[in-house]
Order: C-alpha cells, then sequence, then structure tokens
C-alpha cells in the first residue's frame, strides 16, 4: 500500500475546496503504480475552513448522508473517481439533533463505500500566542466516544485528528487494538506546530511502532488564523518524509507501506510485551 498526506489552504467554500481536492487527488495518484492500493489522508476541515465555527455547524450532515450533491456523496465519488481509499480528515456530521456537529473523519474505499468513521475526541479549548489568541471547539463541536481502526486490505489503520496527538493515550489504545498505520488530519496553529508537530508525530511513531500519516492545513487563512503545515509521513522508525510544497503551499507526500520494516522494528524492540502499563478508556 502506497500512503499520501495532502497539504491544503482550505477556504470558506466547499465547491472551491472540493475543486483543489480533486487536482490533489490527480497529482497523488500519478505517484503509485497502477493497480496498488493506495491511501489519501486529507487534512483536517479539507472542506470549510477560515470561517465562523457557527457556519460548520450549518453545514453539518447525516452520518452516512449519501444523497445526490451531499458533501458525503462528493467525497465518495471522488475516492472512486481517483481509486484510491480516501479519508475525509474532518467534515461536519451532525450531534445532538442539530444542535451541536462532530468533527468526523469518514474513510471511503476506492470503490467509493463508507468503511468506517471516527470523531475527534478531545478537542482544541487553547489559549495560543498568535492572531486568534483563544480557540474554543466545545462551543459548536460535540466530542467523540470511540475508537476506530479499519481493516483496508490486510493493513490496519486507525483514526485521531489534530489536537489528539498530545495524548498517547489513545495511540497506545490504537496500537492495541492492531493499528499498523495511523492518520492525523490536522490543522496546527502556526505556534504550536513550529514548536511541536513533528516532534509529537515522530513521538507517536516510535512508540506505538506505527506509521504516521499526517496531511496539514498550511499558510494564513481568511478569518486571519495561521496554520503550519508540514504534512508528512513517518515510518515506525521515526524517520520522516515530509512534503515539498508547491510556491501556494498547496501539495503532498506519498511514501510505500513496508510491513518488512514495521515487523522488524516490533520484533527487535517489543516495547508492547515489555509494557507493563494498562489502559482505561471512558467514552462518556
Amino acid at each position: 500500500m502506497y500512503l499520501s498526506a495532502l497539504q491544503m489552504t482550505s477556504v470558506p467554500d466547499v465547491d472551491a475546496n472540493f475543486a483543489s481536492i480533486d487536482r490533489l487527488l490527480t497529482a497523488a495518484t500519478a505517484n503509485v503504480p497502477q493497480g496498488e492500493p493506495h491511501l489519501v489522508v486529507l487534512p483536517e476541515c479539507c472542506l470549510f475552513f477560515g470561517g465562523a465555527e457557527k457556519a460548520q455547524l450549518q453545514l453539518a450532515e447525516p452520518l452516512g448522508e449519501f444523497s445526490l450533491g451531499s458533501m458525503q456523496y462528493r467525497l465518495a465519488q471522488l475516492a472512486r473517481k481517483h481509486r484510491c481509499n480516501l479519508l475525509a480528515g474532518s467534515v461536519p456530521t451532525i450531534a445532538n439533533n442539530g444542535e451541536r456537529f462532530h468533527a468526523s473523519s469518514l474513510l471511503f474505499s476506492d470503490q467509493g463505500i463508507l468503511l468506517g468513521d471516527y470523531q475527534k475526541l478531545h478537542l482544541f479549548d487553547v489559549q495560543v500566542n498568535d492572531n486568534t489568541k483563544s480557540y474554543l471547539e466545545s462551543r459548536y463541536t460535540e466530542p467523540g466516544n470511540k475508537i476506530t481502526v479499519i481493516d483496508i486490505g490486510g493493513v490496519k489503520v486507525g483514526l485521531a485528528i489534530c489536537y489528539d496527538v498530545r495524548f498517547p493515550e489513545l495511540f497506545r489504545a490504537l496500537r492495541q487494538q492492531g493499528a499498523q498505520v495511523i492518520c492525523l488530519p490536522s490543522a496546527f496553529t502556526q505556534v504550536t506546530g513550529e514548536a511541536h508537530w513533528q516532534p509529537l508525530l515522530q513521538a507517536r511513531a516510535i512508540e506505538n511502532q506505527v506509521y504516521m500519516v499526517a496531511a496539514a492545513q498550511q499558510g494564513e487563512h481568511v478569518n486571519g488564523r495561521r496554520t503550519h503545515g508540514h504534512a508528512m509521513v513517518v515510518d515506525p522508525w521515526g524517520e520522516c518524509q515530509v512534503i515539498k510544497p508547491d510556491a501556494d503551499g498547496h501539495g503532498l507526500v506519498t511514501h510505500r507501506y513496508d510491513q518488512q520494516l514495521l515487523s522488524q522494528v516490533r520484533e527487535s524492540i517489543p516495547v508492547a510485551q515489555h509494557n507493563r502499563f494498562s489502559l482505561t478508556f471512558n467514552p462518556k
């Protein structure tokens, strides 16, 4: 399997973002031999970013909404068109009877079938020394209550989103459920990304001996928010394959999944067998 992480500067315009994703998927699939399995990860908020959080709530659809023209239907069509397994980093799905929304990652097969979903567990309610200053995702977003690992052609893929990367227990739980690859669609701020993005990705990859596929928002957005970018794939030994973006900051990085490397790392340093701590997940 080939693993691709995309980098975008999404805007508060769903149609414009779909057009950007279509172009990037054309480039991504050109890097993969015909007939080879391919997993492509889109950034967090890939279809709408840079507008008010309440606008995400207004866009939210029921999970599994495949009526003609729905965002989920259009994503499924892109997966079929480009013959790739497509993870839509996060799109808003309805929660609490429409009063709030989930930030949902949706994984589509290369036939456009919804294979599984994950709702962001950890919400970004923080203070950052940047233009935005205060972030309060929990105002309109409902946190998830499950852990998701999905089998794609014999490769177990775990799902997480952005701020989740600061909570290593989630990644250990994904490894315990068999994850060999973990996807992290993100929109890290410029300030926190410069300091923490790559070290956190490498730590999660090394600790759990998995591939990390980290898609990213990048640049200055319509609302003044600045995101760090640096989409990358990190292998189980902690080696990074980092994006080489175009002049606008868009682009992708593709790396081949190597089962032999993963097995070798896990056999030579068997941390899963040596670990003396247990985990407890509280779904609330």
